[in-house]
């Protein structure tokens, strides 16, 4: 039986990816390396929290887009649930407010998801060390994003928007009465400079705001 090489204590790796292959691929080839281990690979944003409070990894590796909620959304919450969890964010497009939102959220690291699995792997040992990782070209946009100019409720009732909701519907998922939606979404509407929640809800992840 060959026998395993890697060190009596390896970095535990939780891994969050939605797109099967890409999660299988990563999953693998991070494993190849000696000294991490992917103790879970999870597929969407709303059981992370949990399974990284059961399975306490070292570092969490999230992708930004992440069906539920996003990467961005549950790094805040590693960082007050499970503190000793550092987090490495991962993105295909580089939005600028997203830099921004990462480290607003603690977030030890930001990378773009095609980087060599070597840059990962070694960005991983650097945020143990309690260094930030952020990939050059993310860091160069991320210097030109403006703060998002939305409070949390208005980004609500926008993600809420999408696929043609009505102002009933809006209401009914957030709990909210119809006059309340209609001022926040009025108020998002005139804070992007634009005409409707449609354009309002795509200038504002365009953004990187939500």
């Amino acid at each position: 039986m060959p026998r395993d090489h890697r060190p009596a204590k390896s970095i535990r790796v939780l891994l969050a990816e939605d797109q099967g292959m890409t999660h299988g691929a990563l999953a693998l080839l991070l494993g190849m390396e000696p000294d991490i281990t992917v103790v879970a690979q999870v597929s969407a944003g709303e059981a992370i929290v949990d399974v990284a409070l059961t399975r306490r990894p070292d570092v969490a590796l999230l992708d930004v887009e992440l069906p539920g909620r996003s990467g961005l959304d549950v790094a805040a919450d590693l960082r007050d649930q499970a503190p000793d969890c550092r987090v490495l964010l991962l993105t295909t497009h580089g939005r600028p407010g997203h830099l921004r939102r990462a480290m607003d959220a603690g977030a030890a690291g930001f990378l773009v998801k095609d980087a060599p699995v070597e840059e990962l792997a070694t960005a991983i040992r650097r945020v143990l060390t309690g260094e930030t990782v952020i990939d050059p070209a993310l860091a160069a946009t991320g210097l030109d994003a403006q703060p998002s100019p939305l409070t949390p409720r208005e980004c609500d009732v926008l993600r809420a928007s999408v696929d043609g909701a009505t102002i009933t519907d809006i209401a009914a998922r957030l709990h909210l009465d119809e006059p309340t939606v209609r001022d926040r979404l009025s108020s998002a509407v005139a804070k992007t400079g634009t005409r409707e929640r449609t354009e309002a809800l795509r200038q504002a992840r365009r953004q990187g705001w939500l």
